[in-house]
């Protein structure tokens, strides 16, 4: 199962357009964490590298879109792989802040939405809602936001169907998503991976095995490769 704080966290490292070869920015580490790393140890030192690269961009401009959107996934990871609550809320009210700022930004819904997704998987729905304030519903509803905005992309399609996969196989909205980000554009290396993603996961229900295609969907999100 994946831990607390899951969000874009999930996803806002997706959109890199640098390749791993190339980790100099807060993204490009986090990217490289999210698929990379094969443990918790190593994955939490990328983190800690991405937080200073942000925190170094924040004092130069404190309203850095990117640096906010960075700052957010790192925490969210860190909560992710450390179970931290704190850190969890934390990473919530930044995605969230960030989300109202700019309601039409896909990035900030995608973090968001796989946050809520991804506490509740774990946790559960009443245990999550009580413990972090998760919520599958407000979950999937940014996540259709930024499926909205974010236009002919594989990344937002994608992320948004394997979230939804990994908690029910059987999700056909879940299936739809992962039919168009398998077709859909893909400008970036990760734009890239998430059609990739979306194809296998495709074979997969077809397939008919519900359990793999769970087990599937979670090895292919961000740390997918790190056991709990």
């Amino acid at each position: 199962m994946r831990a607390i704080g899951t969000g874009l966290g999930v996803a806002i490292a997706m959109t890199a357009t640098a390749t791993p070869a190339a980790a100099d920015t807060a993204r490009d580490v986090l990217t490289q964490a999210s698929f990379a790393a094969r443990s918790k140890v190593a994955a939490l030192q990328s983190i800690g590298e991405a937080e200073r690269l942000a925190a170094a961009a924040l004092a130069r401009a404190p309203d850095d879109r990117e640096a906010l959107l960075m700052q957010a996934t790192a925490r969210s990871y860190r909560a992710k792989l450390s179970g931290s609550r704190a850190d969890a809320i934390a990473a919530r009210r930044m995605f969230e802040a960030l989300a109202t700022r700019a309601p039409h930004d896909p990035e900030p819904q995608l973090g968001l939405g796989a946050w809520h997704m991804g506490a509740v998987f774990k946790l559960g729905g009443m245990i999550g809602r009580a413990a972090l304030g998760a919520q599958k519903s407000v979950g999937l509803a940014a996540l259709d936001r930024a499926v909205a905005t974010g236009g002919d992309r594989a990344i937002y399609a994608g992320v948004a169907a394997l979230l939804r996969l990994e908690q029910d196989a059987h999700d056909p909205k879940g299936r739809a998503l992962a039919d168009f980000a398998s077709k859909a554009a893909t400008p970036t290396a990760f734009d890239r991976m998430m059609r990739r993603s979306a194809t296998l996961i495709l074979a997969s229900i077809q397939a008919g095995n519900a359990t793999a295609t769970r087990v599937l969907a979670a090895r292919l999100l961000p740390f997918g490769q790190i056991p709990d």
